[in-house]
């Protein structure tokens, strides 16, 4: 066990040398302080046993892979694009506004330099609904991919530019290791062609550009033929209508990722509803909220 431990640890050290876009450098290098601060207080085999003990996870590519266009809906404070989102959101009560409209998951951002993320929305959001929730990060390290299953994630994001080639494939191992799924993101059609090399299940095209920031509409569909053959696929950023979503689906989307105008949104399961092409369902209920109705129970 010691071995591994101290190989584990040589491997969190290794980094990405050279991610695509200087905003990706610091993003990287701010998540790998972050965890490195966390790591110092409790040691990856501690974190091991916290992860062995949390509940069984909630397959989210199976979820994804259901018949018809899913939608995973993300809890997130502000963007490095647009700044502030809604930056008092209760992580909690969006999550079940989400659940209520027909959500298949949720993707929480932890992030919290550039997206204003924490563990503690991750835990809140685990708490108040029973969908597959994805931890939506910069993760380039085994320890990262413990420590979202310890915090109650049942997936990791796994971003080929952040990574250098051939880390790809060990990050994933690590990730099934672990129980979790993983959402591999690619930008171009050769960052395609490294997730179907490391036999990604899960793959999501991100139509923002990590220079500019700016969404490219039209990337999904162009590099769709380059994407793992088998893969479930997931058409991220820029989707924000019914037409967003059918055109994902046209293009050979299993499910879209959406964010902003979800957030946003003044009545988000509505929204949600009708990115589905479903009616509005009914008011959400003004009662206690879920978890102090469950805590009177006990």
């Amino acid at each position: 066990m010691g071995g591994r431990l101290k190989a584990d640890a040589r491997r969190m050290r290794r980094v990405p040398t050279s991610p695509a876009t200087p905003f990706l450098a610091r993003a990287v290098a701010d998540a790998r302080a972050a965890s490195e601060r966390r790591a110092a207080g409790l040691p990856l085999g501690e974190l091991r046993a916290r992860a062995a003990a949390a509940p069984p996870a909630r397959g989210l590519r199976a979820r994804l892979a259901a018949p018809g266009t899913a939608v995973v809906a993300e809890v997130k404070r502000r963007s490095p694009s647009r700044g502030d989102l809604r930056p008092d959101l209760d992580p909690g009560a969006l999550a079940e506004a989400y659940r209520r409209g027909g959500a298949a998951a949720v993707s929480v951002l932890t992030e919290p330099v550039h997206f204003a993320g924490s563990p503690e929305d991750l835990a809140a959001v685990r708490a108040a609904v029973d969908l597959p929730v994805l931890r939506k990060d910069f993760v380039t390290t085994p320890y990262q991919v413990w420590e979202a299953r310890a915090w109650g994630a049942d997936a990791v994001l796994l971003i080929v530019a952040a990574l250098d080639p051939g880390r790809l494939s060990g990050l994933l191992a690590e990730a099934a290791a672990a129980g979790l799924d993983a959402l591999v993101e690619v930008h171009t059609r050769e960052e395609a062609g490294a997730a179907g090399a490391a036999d990604a299940a899960l793959v999501g095209v991100n139509a923002r550009d990590l220079a500019t920031l700016e969404v490219d509409s039209g990337r999904f569909a162009r590099i769709r033929d380059a994407l793992p053959s088998g893969a479930t696929v997931v058409a991220e950023s820029g989707i924000a209508t019914r037409a967003d979503v059918e055109a994902a689906a046209a293009a050979g989307a299993d499910a879209v990722l959406v964010g902003e105008s979800l957030v946003r949104a003044g009545d988000p399961a509505a929204l949600l509803a009708g990115l589905l092409g479903r009616p509005a369902p009914p008011a959400r209920d003004t009662g206690p909220p879920r978890q102090a109705r469950a805590a009177r129970a006990r």
